[in-house]
Parts: C-alpha cells; structure tokens; sequence
C-alpha cells in the first residue's frame, strides 16, 4: 500500500483566550490521534502505520486502541482464515530456519 502526504487541517474560529499554548498544543496532538484511530478503526491503514503516524511504539498503539475501544483483531476472520494464517507464518518461520 502506498501512501502520499497531505496535510490534514481544521479551523477552529473561536478559541477563549485562556487556553494556554501548551494545551493548544495538546489538544492538537489529540486531534491527530483521533483522526488517526479513525483510519485505523475503518482498517483504511495497519497498526503499524498508525503507530508510525503517531511516532509512537506497538505497545502505546495498543493502549490507545484499547481507549478508542479498537480490538487489534479481524473480527471479521473464520477460524479457517486464522488457521490458514497461522499455517502461513509457521511455513515462512521454518523456510527462513
């Protein structure tokens, strides 16, 4: 899958004035997380990109999946397809022994 850079941007036309830089900050960062678990909740990208788009490691992705309620699983695979799976990566893991 290849991917190509844009910038995603959002207007915000009244912000109080109390709201200090760093929180700004913050809550720009939140925004991109969301858009980002978005991506991934509609399997539009994997976990690793996700995790690369947030510059972030798996075990971090996997507690902020766990927030937005996302499970690092195809609940959409039979057990034949996990098997099938299973079966693939055990054949490739012996191929490169």
């Amino acid at each position: 899958m290849s991917f190509r850079k844009r910038e995603v941007t959002f207007t915000i036309t009244e912000i109080p004035e109390f709201i200090t830089e760093e929180r700004f900050l913050a809550a720009q960062e939140k925004a991109k997380e969301a858009f980002v678990m978005d991506l991934l909740r509609h399997a539009e990208i994997s976990a690793g990109r996700a995790a690369e788009m947030l510059k972030i490691d798996r075990g971090q992705l996997s507690n902020i999946m766990r927030e937005y309620k996302i499970s690092p699983f195809d609940e959409t695979m039979t057990v034949e397809d996990l098997q099938e799976e299973v079966s693939e990566v055990i054949n490739l893991l012996y191929s490169t022994i």
